[in-house]
């Protein structure tokens, strides 16, 4: 299996930045898809963004499009995704998820990653 260790959650005003880090042990990310959802007390979980790590091909939710920037560095196994502008309404837990190697689509949907992270916390205030 692959083990994911996130960090980088915190408090911010609207309007802030923060970065949160995803790191893999066990496995590396390679023939993989990454990536982030997100999930609100009383809400279901949605996709945030993913990342293709054989070319580094990105996808992002609408709602975050142009204010979040997903991320790689092969050499650390890390993931990235920086969140500017931020939202109270992106106050939610953030989790890291991956896929088994060589997925078939569907990165967008949560049953296609089989590892997932803790979650960090996320909180916006206004």
């Amino acid at each position: 299996q692959v083990q994911l260790v996130e960090s980088g959650g915190g408090l911010v005003q609207a309007g802030g930045s923060l970065r949160l880090s995803c790191a893999a042990s066990g496995r590396t990310f390679s023939s993989r898809t990454v990536g982030w959802f997100r999930q609100a007390p009383g809400k279901e979980r949605e996709f945030v963004a993913a990342i293709r790590w054989s070319d580094s091909s990105t996808y992002y939710a609408d709602d975050v499009k142009g204010r979040f920037t997903i991320s790689r560095d092969n050499a650390k196994n890390t993931m990235y995704l920086q969140m500017s502008s931020l939202q109270p309404e992106d106050t939610a837990g953030y989790y890291c998820a991956a896929t088994t190697p060589y997925p078939s689509g569907g990165y967008y949907y949560s049953g296609e990653y089989a590892y997932w992270g803790q979650g960090t916390q996320v909180t916006v205030s206004s």
